[in-house]
């Protein structure tokens, strides 16, 4: 050792110093200019544009780059063979498609990856995506850059980085969008053209329609919030007048102080949902919205206050409140322990964190949002609870339960609610990351620090997300509050005035008003979704309601019970004894038209001409008895019409209880159907795994459609003796008409505007066919104790119909079931 000088140890230490500074083989490939760009200038690239304006809902922009590369050429050729997952696929993709571009394109989606394909050394790579102009800001879009300019007007220009030295073929599809300009080197045609030349020479603008940057601009616009906003509080009045309007004047004994708490509740929802609606809607519109910690000590203490001013305890025991007070006090103090002690879930003091949280950071930010999600959740359960217990919308039996075991309930209700909370989460982190996979592709995990930034941006905004899909549905509460609210005031009269109750046709005074909302705020509501206008719903929900008031007028002038006057309603209908009495005259004026019609026929009959005549004399006498001299019943009303106008029940109310489940049943296949049409669209698949309330949006709409169908046929069933005609078709499309004014007036603005009708068009089918076919069960459920002459319901049917032509009716049921469907399979084709 001692003959080892140090200088020679000095190649040594200079091999050792370079191998320490130099980078390794991963941050090589991670390096752009490893990417070899100039050796891919021999390929050959084209490039097609295709704009679609989708029939003028929005505007889809296609592109496909195929690019030709010689293999021999550019060594990364090689690794676009690899699997799709593998590292060296996606550094050679990176390489060829983004060169040292480490940004996210976020505006940019896929179908499939691209494809590649080729002979020998030589490669072949496919590359297809699209984007959607959905508002101004820049797309990026494959090799092109989108972006609006002064005028209405759009440029569009190629800006690819990794193969500016190559040739290019570029051509594009207006599809009859105006081309403003474009570069010299194009061909001078509505669809420009370039050959061999240079991405930087490839630019053109172009300007949208004016209706088509007229909803681009609205929608981006400070009234489309005003739009929004005019509807809640156009709800929240109309609420507030059918609670204060519904407020008995003279409350009977038996009410026992609970009308003025129905109509209290009603009240505060119309008060607190129209507040935090226009809240909520401000809080969006700020161009930096609201963030951690500020919206955790907002959302936290306004979901226990909506949940505690319910008070679904009201009325009961003392432990009822403490359970639901314990409950929510506890999940709220869960939520606020990560906002007041950060550092124990190793977050920084404002909750953002700069890079990938902790385990525990992660923790912090799930347990924050699922206590935001879950006391939001808890405060719809509650005013439900509250809504339909005071209304004695709910079994005896549930309401029993709660009075024996609160503990239990509020343990079991807060359980599923967890569930339901964590579901959400489960499905917004999937959601999250497959959209950060779509964004950051082929780059991946190499975008820096930008992924563990994206973890901490998306779980903080868990709940504000879901926070306005969950109230986006509170209307389905307004719906059970208004129905809540009739069906007190039907119960405390009937307790005071029984006998004017048996006997009244429909809906009076304010009940008239609640029934039309109820119609309003779900069949209605539903419908004007289907206009993708917002600033339409204020206007639709009070064409809704006035439009049901002019039906109703006219039914009290022209319906077949209006016709034969109070008189008869008084002798022949008020009791369940009497209204059996009229269907066995009704059972017998159909044996008769039987019998005449086998006579008319020549065949043998087991009456003669002057015993029938003499039996129908006898039935008219019994009519114009219960009518009075003075005021005959009209000579084209019939018994079995005045049967069938009465409807299976005793009460109005009972009629549209009555109605509901056939219009549910009948719902499925039209549920089914719009969903199924929804998922038809490529689009919309996609936003199933895309965007973080897309699945839960697709099941509620499911029980939303559902609802709209059962509050339709409530309705029917409701107002089944004051609407005018005399056969149930005529009855269920007076209904369909009052629907069909703010639907018509829709229809036109779809069609000023350029925009598509087509789905309202079906929403509004489908809507007549399931009345119709509600109508004509209850016409079967009048007299389904007849089912000992007529086997089976659809035998009742024809048994019933005979009188007036059964192929008819049926002929027209079958119309507009064949139009619905012809309708459906075309959208699907489309």
């Amino acid at each position: 050792m001692k003959g080892i000088r140090w200088w020679r140890l000095l190649p040594l230490i200079i091999a050792a110093a370079m191998w320490w500074g130099c980078p390794s083989a991963e941050a090589h490939q991670n390096d752009s200019s490893k990417c070899e760009e100039r050796q891919l200038a021999s390929s050959h690239v084209h490039a097609a544009i295709h704009f679609d304006q989708h029939d003028g809902n929005y505007v889809e922009i296609h592109s496909v780059m195929t690019v030709e590369i010689p293999g021999v050429e550019w060594p990364q050729a090689k690794k676009l063979r690899y699997d799709e997952n593998s590292k060296e696929y996606l550094q050679a993709m990176r390489c060829l498609l983004r060169g040292g571009d480490k940004t996210s394109h976020k505006t940019e989606w896929r179908i499939d990856g691209p494809k590649v394909n080729g002979q020998g050394d030589d490669v072949r790579v496919s590359y297809d995506c699209f984007a959607l102009i959905s508002n101004y800001g820049p797309i990026r879009l494959g090799p092109w850059s989108i972006e609006s300019k002064p005028g209405h007007t759009w440029n569009a220009s190629l800006n690819s980085m990794t193969l500016r030295s190559s040739l290019w073929d570029v051509e594009a599809d207006l599809g009859g969008l105006k081309l403003v300009r474009a570069s010299k080197s194009a061909s001078l045609t509505d669809a420009p053209q370039w050959k061999g030349v240079s991405p930087s020479e490839v630019s053109f603008r172009f300007r949208l329609p004016w209706k088509r940057w007229w909803l681009l601009s609205y929608g981006q616009s400070f009234w489309s919030k005003v739009g929004v906003a005019a509807w809640w509080v156009c709800a929240s009045l109309v609420i507030a007048l059918a609670a204060l309007r519904g407020r008995q004047a003279h409350p009977s004994s038996g009410a026992d102080g609970r009308k003025d708490s129905v109509v209290r509740a009603v009240l505060q929802w119309a008060v607190l949902s129209g507040s935090f609606a226009v809240t909520l809607l401000l809080i969006r519109a700020q161009e930096k919205p609201i963030g951690p910690p500020w919206n955790a000590f907002i959302w936290i203490p306004a979901g226990l206050a909506m949940t505690l001013v319910a008070q679904p305890w009201l009325g009961g025991a003392p432990l009822q409140a403490r359970a639901v007070k314990g409950a929510t006090l506890t999940v709220a103090a869960v939520g606020l322990l990560v906002v007041l002690a950060p550092e124990v879930f190793s977050l920084p003091p404002n909750l953002v964190s700069k890079g990938e949280p902790s385990v525990s950071g992660k923790i912090g930010y799930v347990v924050v949002g699922l206590a935001i999600v879950w006391l939001w959740l808890a405060a719809m359960t509650a005013w439900a609870w509250r809504f339909a217990r005071e209304g004695q919308l709910v079994p005896a039996s549930w309401t029993g339960r709660w009075d024996r075991a609160p503990v239990l309930c509020v343990a079991v209700v807060s359980v599923l609610l967890g569930v339901v909370a964590g579901g959400l989460l489960g499905c917004f982190w999937w959601v999250q990351e497959r959209q950060w996979a779509r964004a950051s592709w082929p780059i991946g995990e190499s975008a820096g620090q930008g992924h563990g930034k994206y973890i901490s941006d998306y779980l903080s905004g868990f709940s504000f997300t879901h926070l306005t899909f969950i109230f986006s549905y509170s209307w389905i509460l307004t719906g059970i509050a208004l129905l809540a609210l009739l069906h007190f005031r039907i119960k405390t009269r009937q307790e005071s005035d029984a006998k004017h109750e048996k006997s009244a046709l429909g809906p009076e005074g304010p009940d008239v008003i609640l029934t039309a909302a109820v119609f309003a705020f779900t069949a209605g509501l539903q419908g004007a979704a289907f206009t993708g206008n917002a600033g339409q719903y204020p206007i639709w929900i009070l064409l809704n309601i006035g439009s049901l008031f002019a039906v109703v007028a006219a039914g009290r002038r022209w319906s077949v019970l209006s016709r034969v006057g109070d008189c008869f309603r008084r002798k022949r209908l008020r009791s369940g004894k009497r209204r059996h009495e009229m269907r066995v005259k009704a059972h017998e004026f159909q044996n008769l038209d039987q019998q005449t019609r086998l006579i008319d026929q020549g065949r043998s009959a087991s009456m003669t001409l002057d015993q029938l005549a003499a039996h129908q004399r006898d039935l008219r006498h019994w009519m114009v008895a219960g009518c009075g001299k003075t005021n005959p019943p009209p000579e084209n009303i019939s018994v079995m019409d005045i049967a069938l106008a009465w409807g299976p029940e005793g009460h109005w109310w009972d009629n549209g209880v009555h109605a509901v489940r056939p219009a549910l049943w009948l719902g499925i296949p039209a549920s089914v159907g719009l969903l199924w049409l929804e998922l038809r669209n490529i689009w919309n698949v996609m936003r199933l795994s895309h965007e973080p309330t897309a699945i839960p949006e697709l099941i509620v709409k499911f029980f939303t459609y559902q609802a709209a169908w059962a509050a339709a046929g409530f309705v029917l069933g409701a107002l089944w003796r004051l609407l005018p005609g005399r056969l149930s078709p005529l009855r269920a499309w007076s209904l369909v008409i009052a629907y069909a004014v703010p639907a018509c007036l829709a229809v036109l603005l779809d069609i000023f505007i350029g925009g598509s009708f087509r789905e309202l068009l079906l929403y509004s089918l489908f809507m007549a066919v399931i009345l119709t076919g509600t109508g004509m069960w209850m016409d079967t459920s009048t007299f389904d104790q007849d089912q000992q002459y007529a086997h089976g319901r659809l035998a009742l049917l024809v048994s019933i119909y005979r009188v007036r032509g059964a192929a008819v009716l049926f002929g027209w049921l079958l119309t507009q079931l064949v139009a619905a469907t012809t309708l459906w399979q075309f959208m699907v084709r489309q």
